[in-house]
């Protein structure tokens, strides 16, 4: 067996004894299945079941390769939620896989309805998540070792390291969100006003807006 597949096995070992020993932080199913009608027009906590399922509703392979990470931060974000395997609907659990190139970072950002764990598939990361107290816990994890980030709390992921880099990861929610905190104050739509945002980081309108223009949504 490859090194790589190895790794692989094993990480989704340790995610599933994870997802079965931990709480939801969905509301809990009250039903078998409740496979996501993405294409429902009802509005509810979650998504409207369908009535013909099959197999393939339970089924995803877009993990199972690397992703390209040229691009600005130098990693992708696969992710594996409701919208993707949409026999998730009710279930609670997701997961995804993070890419990365040599230097390249997954940007402090939430998730802010899920707690988070990583395992590291190659490579080494820095890792670190900021307590609403702002103390930092911060740690190196290598191949096959694990690291936790709670639910809500800003977090990110970097490779230090001279070569790539991968990491499952496994929420505790269908549906976890991500709210990048670059992004929603440098490129929200309508832009949250400047002055707003030269007082909160006290530098002038010129870093403000060069800081803008280099995040904002590419047309």
């Amino acid at each position: 067996m490859a090194a790589s597949n190895y790794g692989l096995m094993i990480g989704v070992m340790m995610i599933s004894i994870f997802l079965a020993s931990y709480t939801s932080a969905d509301p809990d199913l009250l039903q078998d299945v409740c496979v996501a009608d993405l294409s429902s027009g009802v509005k509810l906590n979650g998504f409207a079941c369908k009535s013909n399922i099959s197999a393939d509703d339970f089924f995803f392979a877009g993990l199972a390769k690397p992703a390209s990470t040229n691009n600005t931060f130098g990693a992708t974000v696969s992710v594996a939620n409701v919208n993707q395997i949409n026999g998730l609907n009710t279930l609670g659990v997701s997961m995804g896989r993070v890419d990365y190139a040599p230097g390249g970072i997954n940007p402090p950002h939430t998730h802010p309805r899920a707690t988070e764990i990583v395992f590291v598939l190659e490579g080494e990361l820095d890792v670190g998540f900021i307590t609403t107290e702002n103390k930092l816990f911060s740690k190196t994890i290598k191949k096959g070792e694990i690291f936790t980030f709670p639910r809500g709390l800003i977090h990110y992921q970097i490779n230090n390291g001279k070569v790539p880099a991968a990491a499952i990861a496994a929420f505790n929610s269908q549906l976890p969100g991500t709210q990048r905190v670059a992004n929603a104050l440098f490129a929200s739509s309508p832009t949250v006003e400047d002055v707003v945002l030269t007082k909160a980081f006290q530098v002038g309108t010129k870093e403000v807006e060069k800081i803008k223009s280099r995040l904002a949504p590419k047309k």
